[in-house]
């Protein structure tokens, strides 16, 4: 019996081909990946000692991606990483609360403690 198994990698190859320049795949609970002529970048979802409810999580991170390249206006490899990091951030506030109970209260101050802190968590020196 001949099976075709698709991977993620292998549908956005496909996707990819069809013409945009990227391609972004949210995973919830197991992050984001971006797909593009360059190569792949993951990034992992921001560590939380609990989370209370992942309703909106994803438009969450949408608004944050979005919202984060029209105030940059950097479309670049580099702009689009921040941007999907800015997006997991603030999606990870989202899973913290009902609804809107958690994004109500934050500062913008709390926003770039966590992009730090999540920076922290993703960096790594080379083997050499």
């Amino acid at each position: 019996e001949f099976r075709l198994e698709l991977s993620l990698v292998n549908v956005a190859k496909v996707d990819l081909w069809r013409g945009p320049k990227s391609l972004i795949i949210k995973r919830g609970e197991y992050g984001v990946l971006m797909f593009h002529e360059k190569g792949v970048f993951g990034a992992p979802a921001f560590p939380l000692e609990m989370v209370k409810d992942p309703t909106g999580a994803g438009d969450t991170f949408a608004g944050g991606f979005m919202g984060h390249l029209s105030s940059t206006g950097d479309f670049s490899d580099a702009g689009l990483r921040r941007a999907i990091i800015f997006g997991s951030v603030m999606a990870s506030f989202t899973v913290e609360g009902f609804s809107l109970d958690r994004l109500r209260p934050l500062e913008y101050q709390d926003i770039e403690t966590r992009f730090r802190d999540f920076k922290r968590l993703t960096h790594f020196e080379d083997l050499s």
